[in-house]
């Protein structure tokens, strides 16, 4: 008996040993293509009252030929299954195989396998599995091979032919063809119904989003579903943004589900003409991330408001990060920029981040700035190094880099005859939703964009062994940076004034640069500390209304350590949305505005998005400015803890990482932290020297030391807090 036990054992492990034999193969496309492609899908998906409503800007397609090939040596023959998405052929070291085979022998030696693809319909696609002989993001592929034979047959033996790694979304189930690809959905149901009209209205309990299902449907006649955010806008028939009207002549009772997603809580579910149906319940369709950051503090409230920017951000987290579930659904550069920022505090979802900022840029040429915003260029440039910095990941900028060098050459060639940047023809200058905020001339906050943005490129140069236009894109930065400095500082006003019109600088003063400027660290500490009182502190400069400009207000604020104001602007500010019912964080916010005046926008009653991902940012300031958790070498290999309670009793969370999370909980006495990743330096504010276990705690200013943290250890810091 016991022998038998074994024998069934032992087959049991055979079994599940055996797949690990034959490596694992996805799905591969040309870099970037099935990113775009994915997003002319979901962006083309949005309508306002049942029409269509197109994007503002170039949509760019997939390459409709392509070429995949890798060199192997192998030490057996080797069966290989072969899947395409499109037409193709197969060569085995250049010569062709007949017709459309699934499955090829390739002899054991060194052999090279390529298939060229031609699908125009959807992205070229294909996926190879042998036991080692599989699809990945090493085969190299392009979209022009170059090749030539000349009268005799032979073909050429040099190429000019560029290729670059495959891209990949890790799909790894032959069966199902890219194209086909879908966010899973669940089920929900409404809590409650009221009656209204010919029929009720559906509270499904908070903000949602999904497909509505109907249940039971029969009868010959109009039904209609209106959506709203707020149960106003459910009951407006005439003004709410979003619908559904089916004409339905069913004899017998059918489920029927609704072929486009909707942002809503309540539902206005009307029928006519005999037309019934015995419920609705809905297929929330969501984004499977995982929440790996968390943030928990000694204040409710401030609990509350974390937990509803998560779930505001989750919301806006589909195939890429988009801006809000109800109106645009579209990938705005701006509010990406955020997400990616908002995403490394909390789900650390780096392939949404890479496939976001590959939809943007889109192909060669450049015709205009991305979505035609010229700060949105800007914050592209800005989220490519972040990624760096956060994942560590160097290749996806290498790949990534002719891109980045063609959209800031189109960039560099619409300067005007100062070196400034201005509004020309086609171009948007956003930068806020403010009453009056001018765009005329050369606005400062473009050239402080500008700069950053040089320095990216200098930085992404040199991780692309481009050394000759680091140097290059370095003396741009600090050339620009110089003259920035030099036309709109203003001595008087202790700050950059707004912008230059007709060669002359602006007396108008505006929050929007001077704040860039601290976290960018291009002020002295004189200028900060001056910038602190005389703008960001200041009621007479213009107040900003938007969770966008908020993001970065606070976090100057933060930079500067006043995590106490911070703490309590943020109570204000978000908890009036939740005082006001808010189940996700809006697109604006005004507290002076009274009841449905904080539905209207854009001169509609009900045009405000009230679930924006860009209303989700104290995902990361309570990250990276109270948890004080941030990279200092790419991939976290060494990072800085400088947690700051911020007037809180105590608070504790963890911040994710590519390679495991960081843990620290904080009181008024003690901190404990534990660290799954690198190298980190906690500095911490003490009137008395810390005591802590295992490691060494060394003075680096008055009342400020340092400890190391080291990985996999648990440690436990004694402190005082200097006196306020």
């Amino acid at each position: 008996m016991r022998n038998l036990k074994k024998i069934i054992l032992l087959s049991i492990l055979s079994c599940s040993i055996l797949p690990v034999f034959a490596q694992r193969a996805s799905w591969i496309w040309y870099p970037g293509d099935f990113d775009i492609y994915m997003s002319n899908v979901m962006q083309n998906r949005r309508t306002e009252r049942g029409s269509f409503f197109p994007v503002f800007w170039k949509m760019d397609s997939h390459y409709v030929l392509v070429d995949f090939h890798k060199e192997f040596t192998i030490n057996a023959p080797e069966e290989v299954k072969i899947f395409v998405q499109g037409t193709y052929n197969v060569k085995i070291d250049g010569q062709a195989i007949a017709g459309f085979p699934k499955t090829i022998q390739i002899p054991a030696g060194k052999h090279k396998l390529s298939l060229k693809v031609y699908s125009q319909g959807a992205v070229p696609a294909i996926f190879v599995q042998g036991k080692t002989i599989v699809s990945d993001e090493t085969w190299l592929t392009t979209f022009e091979d170059k090749e030539w034979i000349d009268q005799s047959g032979k073909v050429s033996d040099k190429s000019g032919t560029t290729f670059v790694t495959a891209g990949s979304w890790n799909f790894t189930d032959p069966n199902v063809l890219p194209s086909n690809f879908k966010l899973p959905v669940t089920a929900q149901y409404a809590v409650k119904k009221e009656k209204a009209g010919n029929g009720y209205v559906a509270d499904f309990g908070k903000e949602t989003f999904g497909f509505v299902k109907i249940h039971g449907l029969k009868g010959k006649g109009k039904l209609g579903m209106y959506y709203g955010e707020s149960k106003e806008e459910a009951l407006s028939k005439e003004k709410c943004e979003t619908l559904d009207y089916l004409d339905v002549d069913l004899a017998a009772k059918r489920d029927s589900v609704m072929p486009l997603s909707k942002a809503f809580r309540y539902v206005n579910f009307q029928a006519e003409n005999g037309v019934t149906a015995d419920s609705i319940s809905m297929l929330y369709e969501y984004a499977p991330v995982t929440e790996r950051g968390s943030f928990k503090s000694s204040d409710q409230e401030l609990n509350k408001i974390y937990d509803v920017a998560k779930y505001t951000f989750h919301l806006n987290t589909r195939e890429f990060f988009i801006d809000g579930i109800k109106r645009d659904r579209w990938v705005w550069s701006g509010d990406a920029y955020q997400s990616y920022l908002m995403n490394y505090y909390s789900f650390f979802d780096a392939p949404t981040v890479k496939r976001t900022l590959l939809a943007q840029r889109g192909k060669d040429p450049v015709t205009a700035h991305i979505n035609t915003i010229m700060d949105y260029s800007f914050y592209w440039f800005l989220g490519i190094y972040d990624y760096y910095k956060f994942t560590g990941d160097k290749k996806f900028v290498q790949d990534i880099y002719p891109r980045m060098q063609s959209l800031m050459t189109y960039i560099d060639g619409r300067k005007n005859k100062n070196g400034l940047l201005e509004w020309m023809p086609g171009d948007w200058i956003f930068i806020d939703w403010a009453d009056k905020l001018s765009k005329d001339g050369e606005v400062s906050f473009e050239q402080l964009l500008y700069a950053r943005s040089l320095e990216t490129m200098a930085l992404c140069a040199k991780l692309a062994n481009d050394t000759t236009n680091a140097v290059k894109y370095e003396k741009e930065a600090k050339s620009l940076k110089a003259k920035i400095f030099e036309l709109y500082w203003n001595e008087t006003k202790s700050a950059l004034v707004h912008s230059r019109v007709g060669n002359q600088p602006t007396a108008n003063v505006t929050r929007y640069a001077n704040m860039f400027g601290i976290f960018f660290d291009y002020f002295t500490p004189e200028q900060k500390l001056a910038v602190k009182e005389h703008v960001l502190l200041n009621d007479k400069i213009a107040k900003i209304t938007t969770p966008y400009m908020r993001f970065y207000e606070l976090e100057a604020l933060c930079a500067l350590g006043e995590q106490s104001y911070v703490l309590k602007e943020m109570k204000n500010y978000w908890g009036g949305m939740l005082k006001l019912g808010a189940t996700s964080f809006w697109e604006e916010y005004n507290p002076d505005k009274k009841g449905v005046e904080h539905l209207e926008m854009y001169g509609r009653p009900f045009g405000k998005s009230l679930c924006h991902a860009w209303g989700a940012s104290p995902i990361y300031l309570l990250g990276k400015y109270y948890l004080g958790v941030s990279p200092d070498a790419p991939g976290y290999e060494t990072y800085t803890i400088q947690p700051n309670l911020g007037g809180l009793e105590w608070m504790e969370g963890k911040v994710p990482t590519a390679d495991g999370d960081i843990s620290v909980y904080m009181n008024k006495n003690e901190i404990k932290i534990n660290s799954a990743v690198g190298t980190g330096q906690l500095r911490i504010k003490s009137r008395t020297k810390p005591v802590v276990k295992g490691a060494a705690v060394k003075s680096v200013a008055k009342d400020l030391y340092q400890v190391t943290i080291r990985k996999h250890k648990n440690y436990i810091i004694k402190y005082s807090p200097p006196a306020p």
